[in-house]
């Protein structure tokens, strides 16, 4: 028989564990919504290939008060990866789908050998198409006041 401090400490277990337990499924839409933004990074970013990663581009309005609207402003950033940054390369750790939003977690390495950057990217899609972009970026820094790390 139990005991009535294990059936509350039960309780509280189920209560506490089944959100982290639990994870939601994406819906189809979703699903689409994680694979177009997972291969335009991988088009756009890492093979700095505008022509396949443009496909996916909608009005792509820019909230990174460092790059041009449209298109053509990503088309713009893409030459400037291939010129300055030949070997940049992204690798996302984490993503996240809601509804039209997907969210990236991303450690970017501009040149080989350097820390790079811990960036969160943001994009909401319409009608399969990325229509707006924000951004995060943040270095890496050479010491952290905590051992938890950054991805």
């Amino acid at each position: 028989m139990m005991t009535r401090f294990a059936a509350v400490a039960a309780v509280l277990f189920a209560a506490v564990a089944t959100p982290v337990l639990a994870q939601r499924a994406y819906s189809a839409q979703e699903e689409r919504n994680n694979a177009i933004v997972l291969d335009f990074y991988e088009q756009g970013l890492n093979r700095k290939d505008f022509e396949a990663a443009s496909k996916y581009l909608g009005t792509y309005i820019q909230h990174n008060p460092n790059a041009e609207d449209g298109p053509e402003g990503f088309r713009k950033f893409i030459e400037f990866l291939k010129a300055k940054f030949p070997q940049s390369h992204s690798r996302i750790t984490q993503v996240h789908v809601d509804g039209d939003f997907v969210v990236l977690r991303v450690h970017a390495i501009r040149e080989p050998g350097t820390r790079g950057n811990a960036i969160v990217d943001i994009f909401r899609l319409k009608d399969g198409k990325i229509e707006e972009h924000w951004d995060s970026v943040q270095p890496i820094p050479e010491q952290s006041a905590n051992p938890n790390g950054m991805f």
